[in-house]
């Protein structure tokens, strides 16, 4: 598995129109991450995995929303696979193991409140 390449933002998105398919871009043998929204409340990050790439099984302490806007992924959650399409979405359970798996390439909005 590739590390995670941040691509830069280009200023504030704040009362734009935006269309999830365009905010981040697909590169060949890597994942790449756009955080959009960065609060101490909690974060919204974009996120584009080029086929066969994932991450690794961990946990997080905060409830985390996947909502995949392309393509295909394999995301299991505490030893359970959930295959998912674009359009589709998951609730990862805080302080359970996940990971997650491009089964062709996707792109994903991640979206973790913190309490």
């Amino acid at each position: 598995m590739s590390p995670i390449q941040k691509q830069k933002t280009t200023g504030d998105l704040k009362a734009m129109d935006l269309d999830l398919m365009t905010l981040v871009d697909y590169q060949t043998g890597s994942i790449v991450s756009r955080e959009i929204v960065s609060q101490k409340t909690g974060t919204v990050t974009i996120f584009a995995f080029d086929e066969g790439q994932g991450l690794s099984e961990h946990t997080a302490p905060f409830d985390a929303l996947v909502y995949v806007i392309d393509g295909e992924a394999v995301i299991t959650i505490s030893g359970r696979s959930h295959r998912l399409a674009g359009g589709q979405m998951i609730i990862m359970p805080a302080n359970e193991p996940h990971a997650l798996k491009a089964v062709k390439r996707f792109k994903m909005m991640l979206v973790m409140i913190r309490s």
